[in-house]
């Protein structure tokens, strides 16, 4: 017999407190695992780094970046005569991109993503900060201006791992209920890019009409669904309590029996979501807590820098 464990859609201990109280606990928690989580980041961030160079790419600019061969096709005046003149081909001068781009980090810091199981290293809440941080911290080092969406104001500041953890610590112990599940902010203004990491355990017409919102003026992202291995693989039998976020129980007698439809459920709520996504020329990716959150962020950086090309 399973001891208890908390549903994969559940977030609660058995034993939940008031939810006043929990609130509390979970602010002070949270401001007590910040420091950890930011250096974390810090060093996640440097490892997903390539050096100055891999972080160029071509654009308006007024830096040489380097000489490709020309192209047929393309306009004669991009020719650089002077360079194609030293052998029997064309060269283009190309210049390093230069305009300051806008990255907005946002990660869910609802009830649902204190969810930690055997199966995984750390909480889906744990790894999403680190992630959100560590992509902010990159995308400064490399040039980008980044901000907490719906939170703080954009930064360029090297330092910027411990301005978004001061934000998220005062904003925890100022909000007097839950966190939003989901972004509240208004529409991004063109160009600009996202990412929102979260589990994502919301009505997906709720994920659709958010991703609407905020990329009705153009504005491309990505979205990563946070998950606990035990979310997927639903490695619970015999008599099991599961727990919601309001902390109401359902007992089950042989939990086994609902593994298929969970699982055909889960599945269908993903393919929803990564619909809604590619409707607003969105990425949508998933990343498990029990794989290295370096992997996740490579992805990132590279889905972004993708974008930027654009």
């Amino acid at each position: 017999m399973a001891p208890n464990p908390r549903n994969a859609f559940a977030f609660l201990p058995s034993e939940a407190a008031r939810p006043d109280r929990e609130k509390r606990i979970r602010a002070l928690d949270l401001a007590r695992r910040l420091p950890a989580l930011a250096l974390s980041a810090r060093q996640a961030a440097a490892s997903a780094q390539t050096g100055p160079h891999g972080r160029r790419r071509a654009g308006l600019g007024e830096n040489f970046w380097q000489f490709r061969p020309f192209i047929p096709g393309e306009a004669a005046q991009n020719v650089d005569w002077r360079r194609s003149a030293r052998d029997d081909r064309l060269y283009v001068r190309e210049r390093e991109w230069e305009a300051a781009q806008v990255l907005w980090v946002w990660a869910d810091l609802s009830g649902s993503m204190n969810y930690y199981s055997p199966l995984a290293t750390q909480s889906k809440l744990d790894r999403a900060l680190i992630l959100t941080l560590a992509l902010a911290d990159s995308a400064v080092r490399a040039g980008e201006r980044a901000g907490w969406l719906g939170l703080t104001r954009l930064s360029s500041a090297r330092n910027v791992v411990d301005s978004l953890a001061v934000a998220l610590i005062a904003e925890s112990r100022r909000n007097s209920e839950d966190f939003d599940d989901l972004p509240q902010a208004a529409p991004l203004r063109p160009r600009e890019k996202a990412a929102l990491i979260g589990d994502f355990l919301v009505d997906p017409a709720d994920f659709a009409a958010c991703l609407q919102r905020l990329a009705s003026q153009g504005a491309r992202g990505h979205a990563v669904m946070i998950y606990d291995p035990a979310e997927e693989a639903f490695p619970f039998s015999g008599q099991t309590e599961f727990y919601d976020e309001a902390g109401d129980l359902l007992r089950a007698g042989r939990a086994e029996d609902y593994a298929s439809i969970y699982r055909a459920r889960l599945a269908a709520h993903r393919e929803a979501l990564s619909a809604a996504a590619r409707a607003q020329g969105w990425t949508f990716a998933l990343h498990s807590t029990a794989r290295p959150a370096s992997e996740a962020l490579l992805n990132l950086r590279l889905a972004l820098t993708v974008d930027g090309a654009r």
